[in-house]
């Protein structure tokens, strides 16, 4: 297989998950009720520590999304190993973006209301997420692509 073509199914690979954990973002944003415990399916340790930590929680699929993010547009870039670890203005904007629309989306659901914290929490997840991706790719480049 081509280096090329690897590239490609790695970049969709990238994008499909980045779409699967938007879609979750989404759906558990809009649930009726902000109590994972009609969630069955999840182990009850996960529903404990989400009911407990209501507003941190939001910050923790949005670190994934950050760093597909941070992935994507270091793939997509021309120029190669960036000097600077700070995270795209687009992964902010991408970020931010997604977590206002699924608080927005809680306006209307009946048992569920818009929190400015869970913004905050959601931008800073995707923040930390897409600054876990360049330390990787620093990483990456110098155990891998030194010159010694």
């Amino acid at each position: 297989m081509s280096s090329s073509n690897c590239k490609s199914n790695g970049k969709v690979l990238t994008i499909v998950m980045f779409l699967i954990c938007t879609a979750g973002i989404f759906y558990y944003s809009w649930l009726p009720s902000s109590n994972l415990n009609t969630e069955t399916y999840l182990p009850q340790i996960i529903i404990d520590w989400t009911n407990e930590y209501l507003n941190f929680r939001t910050a923790v699929p949005f670190v994934i999304l950050g760093f597909l993010c941070e992935v994507l547009l270091e793939s997509a870039l021309e120029y190669p190993y960036n000097k600077m670890i700070f995270v795209h203005l687009q992964t902010v904007l991408i970020c931010a973006v997604i977590v206002c629309a699924a608080e927005a989306g809680q306006f209307f659901i009946s048992d569920r209301h818009p929190d400015t914290m869970d913004i905050f929490f959601g931008i800073a997840g995707g923040i930390f997420g897409g600054a876990c991706a360049l330390v990787f790719k620093k990483l990456n480049h110098y155990f891998f692509n030194k010159n010694a």
